[in-house]
């Protein structure tokens, strides 16, 4: 026998533990070099761990759900071994049991041949009782056939056991929206939803990077004192040389000039101007930052993401469309890293991609200040004492009060909506 051991991957210095979400693997099944066995999910990014060597996945030390930290061990592969062969080989420890019960404590257990095989250990049984599965309908892969609750959780998801429920409930769980798609989300466990007749309910443990963003979010508000200012931009221009080069930008770059490329380099203009707007405060101590590391707040299935676009003032309009692109894409399949989303100097979120007409950004921590982008919409308003329709966006500055004044902060507004509406500034620095 030739073990080789799967450990976690190193983390960040600024992350000290995370979370394994669901083995894509059972002990005892084969698995090919750099096969995906397992994502781990930190309060930053998901990483993916390879299987190391071909041959079985011999024992599953670290069950759905678990706290580890870098280095762990996870699991073991022989590679000695075929699949099939490794019948005997443990299975994952069950998530909610540090020891097995007898077989007596679980009233749900069931017997099958007069032999252990399809009983159920005490937190299977429990699961299988509070969603109505019937006693034999989830094949046990534990030792002598026992069923797990990672077996009862795998026979939820993939409703391979929801004959055997309705027989017993004569009804579905209520399948509740969770603000998300679910498909794209993985789960360290299945959602329960408790029969509460026509008020169900859904308790579903809440994400490290949920978590991450939720505790940013409050830091924010409590240590900043935040203020916004607003105004309006007349988008005609911008879309007008959007219409003239678009086909000539993207023959010539591969990648469609979009709008985001214009505020970018909008607010860089502007920040040259008014560096407070690119400053931070550390302690008592502000901190200029010569350079323009601009984040782009992206929404993906996990949850809210800022990748940085790094010295974003040496950007070509192009490069700008093809990163904000190559963000946008890792963003959604989950594969963006900690070095993209580490830093920032100022942050742009557009809210106007979902239809927002107005809204107030918060600041995101170290940083004193984001731009808050909308929808772009038809209005009528008044030029040269006649009334006329433009395509008009509300802009919002959030800033951090402490450091950054009124004058400052909506004179640099002004200047991004200056570059907006008459975008050739931007070629002659005005």
């Amino acid at each position: 026998m030739a073990i080789v051991e799967v450990k976690v991957p190193q983390l960040s210095e600024s992350v000290s533990e995370a979370t394994l979400l669901q083995w894509k693997k059972k002990a005892g099944e084969a698995v090919k070099v750099d096969e995906i066995l397992i994502e781990v999910e930190t309060d930053k990014v998901v990483l993916e761990v390879p299987a190391p060597a071909a041959g079985v996945l011999a024992e599953i030390v670290q069950p759905d759900g678990a706290t580890v930290v870098a280095d762990q061990l996870l699991a073991k592969i022989d590679t000695a071994a075929v699949a099939g062969a490794a019948a005997s080989a443990p299975a994952a420890a069950p998530a909610a049991a540090a020891a097995p019960a007898p077989a007596a404590a679980a009233p749900a257990a069931a017997v099958v041949g007069g032999s252990k095989s399809g009983i159920a250990m005490p937190a299977a049984a429990k699961l299988m009782a509070d969603n109505q599965l019937a006693a034999g309908s989830v094949a046990g892969t534990g030792k002598d056939g026992r069923v797990t609750k990672g077996d009862v959780l795998g026979a939820i998801q993939s409703g391979a056991a929801g004959a055997g429920g309705a027989g017993a409930a004569g009804q579905k769980p209520a399948n509740i929206p969770t603000g998300a798609p679910t498909s794209a989300l993985p789960q360290v466990a299945a959602p329960v939803a408790p029969k509460l007749g026509e008020r169900p309910e859904q308790r579903v443990p809440m994400t490290r990077l949920r978590a991450r963003i939720a505790e940013r979010l409050l830091q924010s508000q409590s240590t900043n004192a935040i203020l916004t200012t607003f105004n309006e931009v007349n988008m005609q221009p911008v879309m007008g040389l959007r219409k003239k080069f678009q086909d000539a930008f993207v023959k010539e770059h591969g990648v469609k000039l979009g709008f985001m490329s214009f505020f970018v380099k909008a607010a860089v203009h502007a920040l040259k101007k008014f560096p407070a707007v690119n400053a931070s405060i550390d302690g008592n101590d502000i901190i200029y930052h010569g350079y323009f590391d601009i984040g782009i707040a992206v929404s993906s299935p996990r949850g809210l993401v800022v990748p940085i676009l790094r010295n974003a003032d040496q950007m070509s309009f192009a490069d700008v469309e093809k990163k904000i692109a190559e963000y946008g894409q890792k963003a959604k399949d989950g594969k963006l890293s900690i070095e993209e989303m580490t830093g920032g100097t100022f942050s742009i979120s557009n809210g106007g991609t979902f239809g927002s007409m107005m809204s107030t950004p918060i600041i995101n921590p170290p940083q004193s200040a984001i731009l808050g982008v909308h929808a772009t919409k038809d209005r009528a308003v008044v030029e040269n004492g006649q009334v006329v329709v433009r395509p008009m966006n509300y802009l919002a500055l959030s800033y951090d009060h402490r450091l950054i004044d009124g004058r400052e902060a909506v004179l640099s507004l002004v200047a991004m909506k200056d570059a907006l509406e008459d975008p050739s500034r931007l070629l002659f620095d005005l």
